[in-house]
């Protein structure tokens, strides 16, 4: 499936080329397409350039004119491609390795970034917490309560807590998909004001990908909150003010996606080296989390 759609779309940027080829020399030519737009042409080419749309069994309409030399560079690359397969297979593995080399690069970027914004990762106040707020070790999660991996690793992290007496857990609510996804953050900012985050969190991630603004509220209700307060303190400029920073604090870490982990002393400064902080994006284990912990509490 892979091979034949990386087919059409090098056959589709071969008539794209050739059409643009023959616009350019026409006398009422109009400019090439700028080649970003070529992903669309490359679906179906000629809804994209009626002058060059022809079929094997119609008759030629006023106007429609068929290109010898497009017919010609088509075959041309169909017999290649057919001959040497292996060419198409050599591209995705090219594109596959320029995509692993690129996340490989985000993730030392943010590595080396974090200790900057030590403060802002480990030492606000108003982030919720929980485990051990007092532990020497601090783990922090940014997380949307729309992402299934979120939802995933969230025994995950109940799980380090419990096994771990010294540790601090913080949580940045980072509502990548927006929407539901901020609705939801900014409740549970506000249910932790209540203090009732950490159960509210886990209601709301028991609730899956399914949230509406309506369940949302009923958990609150079912949970015992003040549904009103809450509502109230859910549209308090102060809640949105941390929203903004923690989606801030992800662009500037270089972050792509929830989960993302930070795991370091709870008293890690913004002059400490980058090895100081330990960043796991994505999925983690219980295991590798674990480890990343223990690592860091013989520093």
């Amino acid at each position: 499936m892979r091979a034949n759609l990386a087919l059409s779309s090098i056959l589709g940027f071969f008539l794209a080329s050739q059409a643009a080829y023959a616009d350019n020399a026409s006398p009422a030519a109009t400019p090439a397409a700028n080649p970003s737009s070529t992903s669309t042409s490359q679906a179906n080419p000629s809804t994209n350039n009626p002058s060059t749309a022809t079929t094997a069994n119609a008759p030629a309409t006023s106007g429609a004119t068929v290109n010898p030399q497009q017919q010609q560079i088509e075959s041309t690359v169909h017999q290649y491609l057919m001959k040497k397969p292996e060419v198409v297979v050599e591209a995705l593995q090219a594109y596959q390795q320029k995509q692993v080399e690129s996340m490989q690069q985000l993730f030392k970027d943010t590595q080396k970034l974090a200790p900057q914004y030590a403060d802002a990762l480990f030492h606000q106040d108003t982030d919720p917490m929980g485990g051990n707020t007092k532990g020497t070790l601090t783990l922090v999660e940014f997380s949307d309560y729309q992402c299934t991996h979120c939802i995933q690793v969230s025994p995950t992290v109940d799980a380090v807590i419990k096994a771990n007496s010294n540790l601090r857990v913080v949580v940045k609510e980072f509502p990548i998909r927006g929407g539901i996804s901020d609705v939801a953050a900014r409740a549970a900012l506000a249910a932790n004001k209540q203090g009732k985050y950490w159960q509210f969190r886990d209601a709301l991630f028991k609730g899956g990908e399914g949230l509406t603004q309506d369940k949302i509220l009923e958990i609150a209700k079912t949970m015992g909150l003040n549904v009103d307060q809450l509502k109230k303190d859910m549209d308090d400029a102060a809640i949105r003010k941390a929203v903004d920073a923690n989606q801030k604090l992800a662009i500037s870490l270089k972050l792509v996606g929830t989960p993302a982990f930070f795991i370091a002393k709870s008293d890690v400064k913004t002059d400490a080296p980058s090895t100081a902080i330990n960043y796991i994006p994505g999925v983690a284990t219980q295991q590798q989390l674990q480890t990343i912990i223990d690592l860091v509490n013989k520093k």
